[in-house]
Order: C-alpha cells, then sequence, then structure tokens
C-alpha cells in the first residue's frame, strides 16, 4: 500500500507519513475470532516494572490469527484485509467451503476473492500453506515453524520473508531477512509469499503523541541518569558512557554478542549479520 503524506496544518502533521489503509475493511472484526487483551505495562507478577519504556496506548482486542494452518484440503476464500492492532502486518479474513472462518496473516498480493488452501501439496501461490518439504528452492515463504505442529514463529512481521535455498536430508536451508542461514525440519509448515505492510518501515509518527497512543513511553537515555538508575549514570558534566555500552542490568549492548544456546547452535550453519 502506498504511504501517506499530510500538509502541516498543525505541528504534529509535519513530518507525518502513514501507510494508506483505505483499501482495509473500515468495519469491527468478527466477535467470535478476537478475544479481551489485558496489557501489564511492562510490569510482573509482584507489579514492578521489568520492561521499561511501556504502558498506556489504545484500548485493544486480540485478533486470532491461525498460525497453525491445519486445516487441510479445504478451499478458503479471502473474504476482506483488515488492520491489526496488535501487529504490524495486515491480516486476511478466510471463508472455508465448510462455512468456517478464520484469519491468517495477509502476504503481499493477496486480494478479496482470492482462494487460499493447505495441504501436502499446493500451488506456489500466495496464502497458500504446506510443508517446507513440498516447497520448491527459491520460493519465498513467511509464517515458518520451528517445531512441527507448534505454529508459525518465524516471518510474521510487516514485509518479512524467508527464502528456501536448500535441503539436506529432513532439514530445509533457509536464509532469513537478517542474514542468518539455518536448517528447519522439512516437516515444519509455511505459507508462500512476503508479509504484507512492507511500507511499515517508512513510516514517521510525527510527534510523541502517537508513540503513546501505540503504548510506548519517553525513552530516557542511560548516560542522562543517575548511578542509581544505570551503569551509564552519573559523572561531572556530561559524559558519554564510557567505553563498554552496557544494558541496565549490565549486559554488553550495540554489537556485543549474548547469545547462549547450545542446544539449537548446531542448526544454525552463518549467524546473522554484526
Amino acid at each position: 500500500m502506498p504511504l501517506k503524506k499530510f500538509k502541516p496544518n498543525t505541528p504534529g502533521q509535519r513530518g507525518l507519513v502513514l501507510v494508506d489503509k483505505s483499501d482495509l475493511f473500515k468495519g469491527k472484526p468478527i466477535k467470535t475470532l478476537t478475544e479481551g487483551l489485558n496489557r501489564a505495562g511492562g510490569r510482573n507478577n509482584s507489579g514492578r516494572v521489568t520492561m521499561w519504556d511501556r504502558g498506556g496506548g489504545h484500548k485493544r482486542r486480540y485478533r486470532i490469527i491461525d498460525f497453525k494452518r491445519t486445516k487441510f484440503d479445504v478451499l478458503g476464500t479471502v473474504e476482506r484485509i483488515e488492520y491489526d492492532p496488535n501487529r504490524t502486518a495486515f491480516i486476511a479474513l478466510i471463508k472455508y467451503d465448510d462455512g468456517i472462518l478464520n484469519y491468517i496473516i495477509a502476504p503481499q498480493r493477496l486480494n478479496v476473492g482470492d482462494k487460499v488452501i493447505s495441504s501436502q501439496k499446493a500451488d506456489i501461490k500466495p496464502g497458500n500453506s504446506m510443508p517446507l518439504s513440498s516447497v520448491p528452492v527459491g520460493t519465498i515463504l513467511h509464517n515458518i515453524e520451528l517445531k512441527p505442529g507448534k505454529g508459525g514463529q518465524i516471518a510474521r512481521s510487516a514485509g518479512s520473508y524467508v527464502q528456501l535455498i536448500g535441503k539436506d536430508l529432513s532439514y530445509s536451508i533457509l536464509r532469513l531477512t537478517s542474514g542468518e542461514v539455518r536448517f528447519v525440519l522439512s516437516s515444519c509448515m509455511c505459507s508462500v509469499g512476503a508479509v504484507s505492510n512492507p511500507d511499515n518501515q517508512n513510516t514517521n509518527l510525527g510527534k510523541a503523541g502517537r508513540s503513546r497512543w501505540l503504548g510506548r513511553r519517553p525513552t530516557v537515555r542511560g548516560v542522562a541518569m543517575n548511578p542509581v538508575d544505570h551503569p551509564h549514570g552519573g559523572g561531572e558534566g556530561r559524559t558519554s558512557g564510557g567505553r563498554h555500552p552496557v544494558t541496565p542490568w549490565g549486559k554488553g549492548t550495540k554489537g556485543n554478542r549474548t547469545r547462549n544456546n547450545k542446544r539449537t547452535d548446531k542448526l544454525i550453519i552463518r549467524r546473522r549479520k554484526a
């Protein structure tokens, strides 16, 4: 979808760039496919803030998305494309031939009236779902499982995709947009195409208030804090934060590697770009 720029009639519209959502469905979601969403504002079960800079934001209902795509060999029709406040991608309402309704992540070039199917072998068309073993090498994919039956976990946000670049025994080799190349079991399900709303990364919120509507609170730099609040805090005059930038909890940041998962190291052929 194209980007929408605004005439600066107000200060908040100066520099504002949003995605044009005029082609999306304008009504409410299917009530049976939604549930209430309670947000904790970054606080844990004892009420302490464990994730900074979160809280507030507009009230939301969670749309129940079919990440597993286990409704096999039943043809579905795209009824409409909708906005989802809980994710950057758009979602598509699918009506199957047996009357069941489901939401799925909408890929690019999926339009109202198109047919989608989930099967052991299906056409390579946007929105169709099948195991990695049935996908030809070179195909662009999204919503890929890491464990069979768990539901898609890789490539679900706006504009993201994964390319199948090879097969090796019971594994498929995937190249992620981060640059990482890894093995995934060929029995895992995936969906064809790249995720919708690729222009999401080119938006400009224009004002702090619009960020607050999304549930993001202001971010304070560590060097502006006191020593009790952050490792970068304190010092006479203005400081740069020292030679070793860290998180508030002392973990290295700005490029320092912190990954420690020996269980899945063997599945990663090439680490993502630094």
